[in-house]
């Protein structure tokens, strides 16, 4: 009876463990960080993630357009940590409405802009004070970045206005959504000449850079990085630590950036 008695207590305790066990909450999955990034950035952010993610453990994802489309996604409140844009001017568009932490702004990267042709189709072209762009087209387009809110689109146009040549090729701009769709439309065959970034044309094998931009016809190409106020995520200043440091620089260097100190 004794045994009996020891065997039931041993029982019981044993039940009373699992109901126990089986009542704690599992533990919490690691929170991935969030990355808005301008267009631009895919192939050589895409590396910099997967460094990130084998020397931390942590992971990194990315969410790729125009900078100001995912500036307006943030501003409507699409969870994000991080946003890396490819002009200043929308960085401080989500200052000015308290969107980022002021603290943690810095500028990461510049580039530079140039005129791209099919690769197949490409001869040099002088990019200079009045250049005949127009006669370049003919009948074609000229693909870049929407002028209004596409960064590239907005530096293609100050400069083709610096050099006097935006008047006459202005009809024939196709806007695109972001850089790399105005890539797109030369890589294809769509349009015979497009402006975007110099890194856009060292990731897209079927265009060829037929002429660079003076760098001061344009505003200096910045892209500024900041976490975002609404971020909570405790891993989002050790990336932006890990975006500046020698090991993801040669990342971005590949593909044709500066980076700013």
């Amino acid at each position: 009876m004794q045994n009996r008695r020891q065997w039931m207590k041993l029982a019981t305790a044993a039940i009373a463990a699992l109901c126990i066990g089986a009542a704690l909450p599992a533990p919490a999955a690691a929170e991935k960080l969030t990355v808005f990034a301008a267009a631009s950035l895919k192939n050589a952010l895409d590396a910099a993630n997967a460094a990130w993610t084998q020397e931390s453990g942590k992971e990194a994802v990315a969410s790729y357009a125009a900078s100001g489309a995912l500036a307006k996604q943030i501003e409507n409140a699409a969870p994000a940590d991080i946003f890396i844009s490819a002009d200043l001017d929308w960085m401080d568009y989500l200052a000015d409405k308290k969107l980022i932490k002021a603290d943690t702004r810095s500028n990461l990267l510049g580039n530079r802009i140039v005129l791209v042709a099919e690769k197949d189709k490409a001869k040099p072209v002088e990019i200079k004070q009045g250049f005949d762009l127009a006669a370049l087209l003919g009948d074609g387009r000229l693909a870049m970045g929407e002028p209004k809110s596409v960064p590239a689109g907005k530096y293609g146009m100050a400069a083709l206005e610096k050099l006097g040549v935006w008047t006459s090729v202005e009809s024939k701009v196709a806007g695109a959504e972001s850089v790399r769709a105005a890539l797109a439309l030369v890589s294809r065959g769509e349009a015979p000449y497009g402006i975007v970034y110099q890194t856009d044309a060292a990731a897209d094998k079927g265009v060829a850079i037929v002429g660079t931009f003076p760098a001061d016809s344009h505003p200096p190409i910045i892209y500024p990085v900041a976490i975002l106020a609404k971020s909570k995520n405790p891993d989002a200043r050790a990336y932006i630590d890990f975006l500046k440091s020698d090991k993801a620089s040669v990342f971005f260097t590949a593909q044709g950036f500066t980076i700013l100190k």
